[in-house]
């Protein structure tokens, strides 16, 4: 789902990675990255459907050998509807490789690779085969010229001008499919650099906080930066990137458009931390709960609040939700107290039997 807010967002050209459009106001896109050896092709497979399942839109894949782009080849060929990403850095043989393997993007900054030849090559690969190019500039890995020309500078500067100069270099040989994104471990330097990078090109942007730690800070982070970003207009494909499995961060980025009301997919669970007033565990039915129906995409609401005072509250703005109570709770559904109580020994099987039902009704 989209366009569950009034946020207004920021003006941009429509690009396509694979099937999924990018900007001019498509469906904000979540992507990852596999963490395997590309060369382990079983593994990587694997890891691709884990994030396919948990809604990924798309994937990206370090190409960093020969050996890795025959392994992406393989790896193509098992994987179904899921755009692939090829990251490359320096060598220009190997994005064209990658190219010829059925890459849906090339992440490689143009000015990386070489002379104007080199360049001119990729860019002709791509437009031959219609595929679009990310310009990923990243704090960690930033030009040594700029960096000098910069030493006493903020690092947004720098993370602007690297794109910019990689931008121009598109532009000079007139291609113009392509996201931009400019990340930075540093919360303050992100949000600096895409608002600034945002006023000055039309293109879709891809925005992230780049290496923002393990999952609990990580998490907290991201959701800062993406969630200031997003408010704002700013970000046509997001990833969170997490120190953890990728799989987590899919579900967080979920989680940051959900709460943004920007896009939603599976269940919301709105639940209370559990006091002396609680008839049942709810922090252990919240965490059986969420591993049983962990496949269900429909997007929904379910509460489960541990006591009367504010579970019928709750439940009656959800599609489903429980109100504890001694011994029996209380059973909501569309707002609608049920005739029936549950036993609260059996509130996760029955929730999840009603999640189920609504799963395949909605």
């Amino acid at each position: 789902m989209n366009n569950l807010t009034n946020i207004i967002r920021r003006k941009s050209t429509r690009i396509y990675v694979g099937n999924v459009p990018i900007g001019d106001g498509a469906p904000i896109a979540v992507q990852s990255m596999v963490n395997t050896r590309t060369v382990d092709v079983s593994g990587t497979v694997n890891q691709i459907n884990d994030l396919k399942k948990a809604g990924v839109d798309i994937v990206r894949v370090s190409i960093p050998t020969m050996d890795a782009a025959e392994a992406f080849k393989q790896i193509k060929l098992k994987v179904v509807n899921v755009p692939l990403v090829a990251d490359i850095h320096f060598d220009y043989r190997i994005a064209l490789k990658a190219a010829e393997y059925g890459a849906d993007c090339l992440r490689i900054n143009p000015g990386n690779i070489g002379n104007n030849n080199r360049i001119r090559a990729v860019v002709d690969c791509a437009r031959d085969k219609n595929i679009a190019i990310r310009i990923g500039v990243n704090s960690g890995s930033l030009e040594r010229d700029l960096v000098d020309k910069y030493k006493d500078s903020s690092v947004e500067r720098i993370l602007l001008e690297s794109a910019m100069r990689h931008i121009d270099i598109l532009d000079k040989f007139n291609f113009h499919q392509f996201k931009v994104s400019v990340k930075s471990s540093d919360l303050f330097s992100t949000l600096r650099a895409y608002k600034e990078i945002s006023s000055k090109i039309e293109q879709p942007l891809h925005v992230g906080l780049t290496e923002s730690g393990l999952l609990r800070n990580g998490t907290v982070k991201s959701s800062i930066a993406l969630g200031l970003l997003l408010l704002e207009g700013i970000g046509d494909t997001i990833r969170v990137s997490l120190a953890a499995d990728p799989v987590e961060e899919v579900k967080v980025a979920f989680d940051i458009l959900r709460a943004l009301k920007i896009r939603s997919r599976g269940i919301n669970f709105i639940a209370c931390p559990g006091c002396a007033r609680q008839e049942f565990n709810v922090i252990d039915v919240v965490n059986e709960l969420e591993k049983k129906v962990c496949d269900v995409t429909t997007s929904m609401d379910v509460s489960i609040i541990g006591c009367v005072v504010n579970g019928p509250g709750e439940s009656l703005s959800s599609t489903i939700g429980v109100a504890g109570a001694k011994n029996k709770s209380g059973i909501y559904e569309n707002g609608i107290r049920q005739k029936e109580r549950c036993d609260n020994s059996s509130i996760v099987d029955e929730l999840e039997r009603r999640i189920r039902a609504k799963s395949i009704t909605s």
